[in-house]
């Protein structure tokens, strides 16, 4: 897993590359397209999978602040 997210970030970051390229010496419209279809890749494909291998195996309730767990960090035992 997390080889391919590196090796999607390497391409979504070459794409980025590739389209400021593009945006600078070249056609400023095609290079603006890839620049946005990068930046979609990167929220669409490699967030949720760099988020699902950070929590797999991890509790939610963990990570969630309940009245038991505040009433235990101000020290009241229920």
């Amino acid at each position: 897993m997390r080889t391919l997210i590196i090796i999607v970030f390497i391409i979504i970051a070459l794409s980025f590359g590739v389209g400021f390229y593009i945006k600078l010496y070249d056609d400023a419209k095609m290079g603006e397209v890839i620049i946005g279809l990068s930046v979609l890749a990167s929220s669409f494909i490699l967030m949720p999978l760099f988020l699902y291998h950070r929590w797999k195996g991890k509790r939610l309730e963990d990570y969630t602040l309940t009245k038991e767990k505040m009433d235990k960090m101000k020290g009241k035992d229920l």
